[in-house]
């Protein structure tokens, strides 16, 4: 029997929980929508029954560990999570409600960005490389790296946090009380308000203008959304041009929504990081799109427990 551990992974827009294998399958998964407007104990208890939900679908196998991977900012390692994203929770005990639970289980929390750059280190686009940076661009803009074969944690555990790094010193104000954050330009439902006030879907309601419809239309050739998307990628490559001349990483690897368009997001972007890259050693990046698509979160929370000598430093 596959040794396995519990996974969870915590979005803005879903919580999705998984049983991970220690070669990174997943061998069974389940994900709910996130309220909007929720309390923090009725996102726990919707939790709760979705991690029950999915053990008890896979037979109450027996499980190794508990790795999560949740929106930041938190601290780490206690596992107190504020996600920018999540209203209902800040300052959540989240480690430890989940360590009540499993108390003779390691649980390990950390940025569910991070999670995501772990997991393409691991099993995805970034195989075989020492230094990269892993990126979700979708309802927000996180990060995570790996340098040297392992994670960066940073002081407080969040290192790699690429989407509060300044692309635009007189651009929005953004959610974490900064101005000009790639976040505040890039994540989804920005692009979709930066279209909205240039004349796009200005006939439909509000429900029918999200980062997706947004995408689609880009994918169609409506100007105002493909503009939108060169936008983000501009602010993208400018901060990836920065990441690599500071941590001379070797890949990035691109997931998230956002990066769905494909072409439309990298080739704006490239075209901007070459202009930003002047050293040969920064032009020696590779910016791919990420492998694992929606199960990445999983297998990266999961790592921090089969892999947890590369992956986790806290215990």
């Amino acid at each position: 029997m596959a040794r396995q551990v519990l996974a969870v992974d915590i979005g803005g827009t879903k919580l999705a929980v998984g049983l991970v294998d220690d070669i990174g399958a997943v061998r069974a998964s389940d994900r709910t929508p996130t309220t909007p407007g929720a309390s923090g104990e009725e996102l726990w208890d919707t939790l709760v029954g979705l991690t029950e939900r999915v053990l008890a679908d896979a037979g109450s196998p027996d499980v190794v560990g508990v790795g999560v991977g949740s929106g930041g900012p938190m601290r780490w390692p206690e596992g107190e999570i504020s996600p920018l994203n999540i209203a209902g929770w800040r300052d959540f005990p989240l480690r430890a409600r989940f360590q009540e639970r499993y108390p003779d289980l390691p649980v390990r929390v950390h940025n569910d960005a991070v999670a995501v750059a772990i997991a393409e280190h691991w099993r995805g686009a970034a195989q075989g490389t020492e230094n990269m940076l892993g990126m979700v661009v979708s309802t927000g803009v996180g990060g995570g790296l790996v340098l040297g074969g392992h994670v960066v944690d940073g002081a407080t555990g969040n290192a790699g946090h690429i989407g509060h790094t300044v692309v635009d010193a007189d651009g929005p104000s953004c959610v974490c009380g900064g101005v000009g954050c790639l976040e505040a330009v890039a994540r989804g439902p920005a692009l979709a308000q930066w279209a909205y006030e240039r004349g796009w879907r200005t006939d439909r309601p509000e429900e029918d203008r999200t980062g997706r419809d947004l995408g689609a239309d880009a994918l169609a050739g409506d100007d105002l959304a493909v503009a939108a998307f060169a936008r983000a990628g501009h602010a993208l490559g400018i901060a990836i041009a920065s990441a690599k001349a500071l941590c001379d990483i070797e890949v990035v690897a691109i997931g998230g929504g956002i990066a769905q368009v494909g072409d439309l997001l990298f080739s704006p972007l490239q075209e901007r990081l070459d202009r930003h890259a002047g050293f040969d050693f920064t032009r020696r990046v590779r910016v791919v799109p990420a492998a694992l698509g929606q199960d990445a979160g999983l297998v990266g929370a999961a790592a921090l427990v089969h892999q947890g000598d590369r992956y986790w430093s806290a215990d």
